[in-house]
């Protein structure tokens, strides 16, 4: 049963990290003619959410500056460095009170489309939790009902949220997405893939 056509959907862009094993801002990648946070953005836009919300830490000023964060409801993170389950804590309190659904998308993974978040929404139902099938795992986008936001905003360090995955287990419906999971942009080597992929490779 996909999802009523009147809740409320929010979609969240986990983008503060410091990019640590990178050396430099990941967000700020040149991809596809602007920077790889412009392209989540840009999915994010075409996904139809009602709301999105961007969560800042690690290079937030220059982001600010780089990148057209139009239409995006902007929180700071000042505790990035304690792993995104802190983005999450400090971008809850910014949804708008009668959201229904929060999706989370992930700020160093351009490769996500709108179908792909469009086919959660539609196809998650009724399920508290929902994730994304790939041919070869579990990956983002995640949907959540707005009954597990309590659970969302008590997460701790970066594994938080699979850790909450494993404990809910009989309440995650698995939505399949064909083809691998997008790739993360951690290292110079997901860098280079990630532009192979879409031909930006000189």
């Amino acid at each position: 049963m996909p999802s009523r056509p009147d809740s409320r959907t929010a979609g969240l862009v986990l983008a503060a990290g410091a990019s640590v094993r990178l050396g430099r801002p990941k967000q700020l990648l040149p991809y596809r003619g602007g920077v790889v946070l412009d392209a989540v953005l840009a999915t994010a836009r075409a996904s139809g959410f009602d709301q999105i919300v961007l969560a800042l830490g690690g290079a937030g000023d220059a982001v600010r500056d780089t990148v057209d964060t139009a239409g995006c409801d902007v929180v700071d993170n000042p505790d990035y460095d304690a792993g995104c389950s802190s983005s999450i804590a400090a971008a809850i309190p910014a949804l708008h009170p009668q959201t229904d659904v929060l999706v989370l998308l992930l700020g160093d993974q351009p490769g996500v489309s709108p179908e792909s978040v469009r086919g959660l929404l539609d196809a998650r139902g009724d399920s508290p939790i929902a994730v994304c099938r790939y041919d070869n795992g579990i990956g983002h986008p995640f949907a959540f009902d707005r009954t597990i936001l309590p659970d969302l905003a008590a997460l701790h360090g970066d594994k938080g949220l699979w850790r909450l995955l494993d404990r809910r287990a009989a309440e995650v419906t698995e939505v399949r997405v064909s083809g691998p999971i997008p790739l993360d942009i951690d290292t110079e080597a997901d860098y280079e893939r990630a532009l192979a992929q879409v031909g930006d490779l000189g």
